[in-house]
């Protein structure tokens, strides 16, 4: 059997998805948490693109020694020289390059001839290479450049250095036959061919990304790259979790290994969807909540009767637990510390007494607590900064007036200087009433532009899990919070998004001192 190495793009190409923003620490856990999955090769971000994202692959190459880390980068020196800069600590540093090879891209966007683009790249991978063990080189909107010349930069490209080539489907407008063409002629009319890993990365824009993907393995594509929950620029990339579990089930057709822990699926899903704020849809496979859900009768009653009837896949295989009651109003610190490691969660000691106090709290007041509410509380806990001022949440009122029915919200709050400041202010509905509080409470300039209220669990008492987008100060952001008052969680989602503006001030002084 043929290893394909998986290559996760979650932490670069996902966050490329609309309004999505992750700060360091949120990526620092999801990075732990693909290492867990088991990815061969992750990519940590494009460092020369900011600050934000050098410091974030930097701390991720750092911490990570199971996986490859790799950073985006264009044909220029300058690009090389800063991933090499954010990666040179990896256990196994990798620079991932890429240049545009089809004419609408040559002619419009790089205004370069073939010629031009051919020698950029060899040369761009040339000086790579003085640097970087592994280097892949992308010849972005290959499935629509000409054949014949992609087939001639490769093998220039090859004889540069370059240890990967990828052969992206970069607007999502392949079919698997196409698809699989492109890799067959490359393999066919590249006589160096074989010195290189072959790779595929499709984009989802006619639904196609996994097919084409498969496809790609089918002739001779040994790396997949894709995310999870298959997020992405536009309509997304290859889900990598349906890549993964298709080759296990279909081993008849794919007989293909890789080293992805599938147990591990539905945490990665669940950590990937809060962070970044993108909601799995129910009828997602492999991890949507309706994937092992039957309501018609004859599938109920094929599955008493034996599970294959309609299941082709178990839910025990990604990381899905029929029953995951196991924590309660009497449990023990010891206990509450063993189902943390569990979960996959390293908490400092303080961060572990401030989770505790959170669970207990939840005991109090709910009856049964899931693995999906300590789920919540962890991951809030983990990547909250302490160190950083902030507004605080004193106490809030909403009520409405009984001669207009118009709600109005009363709201106390510590601000960053320890000040403590209240107002009220009315609104068409609870919500707004609340928002338009908060935002005569703080100095900053807020725009709000996206909104959810999502239910964690089941029940009466579920917790709700507020997602709110703001532009702050004209910097757009995101904050997230979870309470069994959904008007709770709003307040604190909205101010767990303004306080991220005193995060990303800290670190652009700590770099003004720096330099």
């Amino acid at each position: 059997m043929s290893h394909i190495n998986i290559f996760d793009t979650t932490l670069r190409d996902g966050e490329q998805s609309p309004g999505v923003n992750l700060n360091q620490l949120e990526k620092l856990e999801i990075a732990k948490q693909l290492e867990r999955l088991g990815v061969d090769i992750m990519e940590a971000g494009f460092p020369a693109s900011s600050q934000g994202d050098f410091e974030a692959v930097k701390a991720i190459a750092e911490t990570v020694r199971n996986a490859s880390i790799t950073g985006l980068a264009r044909t220029t020196k300058t690009d090389i020289d800063i991933a090499w800069e954010a990666l040179k600590e990896a256990e196994e540093p990798r620079l991932h390059l890429f240049l545009a090879t089809s004419p609408i891209h040559m002619n419009y966007k790089l205004k370069k001839t073939p010629l031009e683009v051919m020698e950029t790249a060899v040369e761009m991978v040339s000086y790579a290479r003085k640097k970087f063990p592994q280097v892949q080189w992308s010849a972005e909107d290959a499935t629509r450049s000409d054949l014949p010349f992609l087939a001639e930069i490769v093998e220039r490209v090859i004889n540069a250095g370059a240890t990967i080539i990828n052969l992206p489907d970069t607007v999502g407008y392949s079919t698997p036959e196409d698809y699989g063409h492109m890799f067959r002629f490359i393999k066919e009319n590249v006589p160096n061919i074989d010195n290189v890993i072959l790779s595929g990365h499709c984009h989802d824009d006619l639904g196609l990304a996994v097919a084409n993907s498969l496809a790609a393995i089918e002739n001779g594509a040994a790396q997949i790259e894709g995310t999870i929950n298959g997020i992405g620029e536009r309509a997304g990339n290859a889900a990598l979790e349906e890549i993964g579990v298709a080759l296990t089930i279909r081993k008849d057709k794919y007989p293909y290994t890789t080293n992805l822990v599938l147990k591990e699926i539905k945490r990665t899903s669940d950590l990937v969807s809060k962070f970044t704020g993108m909601r799995v849809p129910p009828n997602k496979a492999i991890i949507g909540k309706n994937a092992f859900a039957h309501e018609s009768g004859i599938h109920q009653d094929g599955v008493l009767k034996h599970a294959s009837t309609y299941e082709i896949i178990t839910p025990e295989l990604v990381g899905i637990q029929s029953n995951d009651l196991v924590l309660g109003k009497h449990s023990g610190r010891h206990a509450f510390k063993d189902k943390t490691k569990q979960m996959g969660f390293e908490l400092s000691p303080e961060k572990l007494a401030q989770a505790f106090h959170l669970f207990k709290q939840l005991t109090d007041t709910k009856k049964q607590v899931t693995d999906e509410d300590i789920f919540s509380i962890l991951t809030d806990i983990q990547t909250d900064a302490e160190t950083v001022k902030k507004y605080q949440l004193v106490a809030f009122q909403v009520h409405y007036a009984s001669s207009t029915n118009l709600p109005t919200a009363s709201v106390a709050l510590t601000t960053p200087d320890g000040d403590r400041v209240e107002t009220a202010r009315t609104g068409q509905g609870s919500v707004e009433a609340l928002y338009n509080t908060l935002e005569a409470l703080v100095e900053e300039e807020i725009h709000i532009t996206n909104y959810q209220l999502n239910s964690i669990g089941q029940g009466r008492d579920a917790l709700a899990e507020a997602q709110v987008k703001l532009t702050v100060n004209g910097t757009p952001v995101s904050g997230r919070s979870s309470a069994q008052d959904v008007l709770e969680a709003s307040a604190k989602a909205f101010l767990n998004a303004v306080n991220r503006i005193f995060l990303t001030q800290k670190k652009t002084q700590k770099e003004k001192a720096f330099l």
